[in-house]
C-alpha cells in the first residue's frame, strides 16, 4: 500500500537533495506495476518498519494518484519516537547553549548555580545559559542570566534543556521541544520517569542507558539519594531487600514548602498557629507521615517511587523494597535509615569499605567522636553523607543498617540533571 506523507512535507526545497535518501521501489497494486520514487528523512531512519516517504511519482497514471491521495496521512510521532531521533548536528563555530525552564524556583535555581561551578567539564563550561520561566518572571536575573518568557520555539534553540518544572508541563511541552531534532531535554519531573522507553538516569550508576535517547529522566530527589549508597553495595553484595524510613526536608516541596516552614516557625516561636497550604498540616516542630496521594496499597505515590525507581535504575525488577516516607522540619537535606538484606555476607567493615571508593559519597561514621550524616551537614553539599554503618539484627551476616543523608535540592535533582548533561555532551563529542 502507498502511504500519503503529509503535504507539507511534499514541497520541494533546494536543500532537499541534500538531506534525504533517494529509493526506488516497486509496489503491485491491482494487477500494475508501479515505480515510485521516495525520499526518506532521516528522522524516520530508526523506524524501519514506518517509512515516511517524501514521495515523487515517476510514469504514474491517474489510478495510481487517485490511490496516493485516497491514503491517509502518516501518522505524528509519539514523544517516545522522538525520544528516539538522532541528535542534530549544529556548527563546530557556534556556542552550544543549554536552557534551564523553570529558573526561578528552587531546583532551577540550583541547576544554574551548578552548572557555573569551577569544577564542571570543559563542554558544559563553555556552553552559553539561557534561563526560562513564565510572564511575571522575565527580567529577574538568576546567577547573572536574565530569565526570559518560556516558549517552545526558544527552547529548540538550545541543544540540552533542563526542566524544573512539573509533570503536566513536561507532558504537554516535550514532545514539541524535542521534534524534528530538536534539543536533548533532561526532565526532573516524574512526567517519563517510569516509561519503559525513557532512560532514568543516575550518570555514576546507569550511565550506559542514555546512548542516543532525546528525553532523560532525573529521579526523584529520595531515590536518587539513596541509590548513591545502595549501588556500590548492590554490585558487591546483592541486595535482596531494603526497608527505607526517609525524613524529608521541606524543599521537597518547593520553594513555596520551604516558605511555609520559615514562616510556620517564626509564628509559633511568636506565639501564633503556623498555617498550612502546602503541607497536609502545619510542619513547624512536627513530622508528617504523608507525602504525595495514597495508593490502594495503603503506601503514598512518593513511597512507592522509591521502590519503582530503584528498581528500574538497577535493572532488579525483583528487587523488594518498601519505604514510609516522613516530612520533617529541616530545610533542604533529606536523610533515610535504611536496613539491607544481602545475598551474600556483609560486614560493617566491608560496607565501610565499599563507599570510601564510591564516587559521590563521603563516609561520615565515627560515633565516638559525634560524626554521622545530619541534614545540617549534608546541605549545600554534592555528596551523600553514610553513616552509622552497623550490623543487621534482624538479618545478621547478610545484612547491615546505615543511615543517609544528602542535599535533596543538589543530589536529587540539579546535581544530577548536570551530570547527565555532562555525559550527553561526552557522547556527543562536544
Amino acid at each position: 500500500m502507498i502511504r500519503r506523507p503529509p503535504r507539507s512535507t511534499l514541497s520541494s526545497s533546494s536543500a532537499a537533495s541534500d538531506v534525504y535518501k533517494r529509493q526506488v521501489s516497486t509496489q503491485s497494486t491491482g494487477g500494475r506495476l508501479v515505480v515510485v520514487m521516495a525520499f526518506y528523512h532521516p528522522r524516520y531512519a530508526y523506524y524501519p518498519s514506518r517509512p515516511h516517504p517524501r514521495t515523487m511519482y515517476g510514469h504514474v497514471d491517474p489510478f495510481v494518484q487517485r490511490l496516493y491521495q485516497a491514503t491517509p496521512a502518516f501518522p505524528p510521532m509519539s514523544v517516545l519516537e522522538q525520544a528516539r531521533m538522532p541528535y542534530r548536528q549544529s556548527s563546530s563555530e557556534q556556542a552550544r547553549v543549554v536552557g534551564v525552564v523553570g529558573a526561578t524556583g528552587a531546583v532551577g535555581k540550583e541547576m544554574v548555580n551548578v552548572l557555573q561551578e569551577a569544577c564542571r567539564s570543559d563542554a558544559i563550561k563553555s556552553m552559553k545559559i539561557r534561563c526560562f520561566a513564565s510572564a511575571r518572571s522575565v527580567g529577574l536575573v538568576i546567577g547573572g542570566v536574565t530569565v526570559e518568557e518560556f516558549s517552545v520555539q526558544a527552547a529548540r534553540e538550545c541543544d540540552v534543556v533542563l526542566l524544573a518544572v512539573s509533570g503536566g508541563f513536561a507532558k504537554e511541552h516535550v514532545p514539541n521541544i524535542v521534534a524534528d531534532c530538536g534539543p536533548v531535554v533532561i526532565d526532573n519531573s516524574s512526567a517519563f520517569r517510569l516509561d519503559p522507553e525513557i532512560p532514568l538516569v543516575i550518570p555514576e550508576v546507569n550511565a550506559h542507558t542514555l546512548q542516543d535517547a532525546r528525553v532523560i529522566a532525573n529521579p526523584n530527589c529520595t531515590t536518587a539519594i539513596a541509590a548513591m549508597a545502595l549501588w556500590p553495595i548492590h554490585k558487591e553484595f546483592g541486595i535482596k531487600r531494603a526497608i527505607v524510613s526517609t525524613y524529608q526536608a521541606a524543599s521537597g516541596a518547593g520553594v513555596e514548602g520551604m516558605t511555609e516552614l520559615e514562616t510556620g516557625c517564626k509564628a509559633v516561636l511568636e506565639g501564633d498557629r503556623a498555617e498550612n497550604d502546602v503541607f497536609s498540616h502545619p510542619l513547624p516542630f512536627n513530622v508528617i507521615p504523608h507525602i504525595d496521594s495514597f495508593q490502594g496499597n495503603g503506601y503514598t505515590k512518593e513511597e512507592m517511587k522509591v521502590t519503582w525507581e530503584t528498581r528500574k535504575i538497577f535493572n532488579t525488577p525483583d528487587m523488594k523494597i518498601s519505604c514510609t516516607a516522613v516530612r520533617i522540619p529541616t530545610m533542604r537535606a533529606h536523610a533515610e535509615a535504611i536496613t539491607l538484606e544481602t545475598a551474600a555476607p556483609i560486614t560493617p567493615a566491608q560496607v565501610q569499605a565499599c563507599l570510601h571508593a564510591a564516587p559521590g559519597v563521603e563516609v561520615v561514621d565515627e560515633p565516638a567522636d559525634l560524626k554521622y550524616p545530619m541534614p545540617m551537614s549534608a546541605s549545600q553539599k554534592n555528596d551523600v553523607e553514610v553513616g552509622r554503618i552497623r550490623q543487621s539484627l534482624v538479618f545478621e551476616d547478610y545484612g547491615v543498617d546505615l543511615f543517609i543523608c544528602g542535599d535533596q535540592l543538589l543530589r536529587g535533582a540539579a546535581l544530577n540533571a548536570v551530570l547527565i548533561a555532562e555525559k550527553v555532551a561526552q557522547y556527543q563529542g562536544w
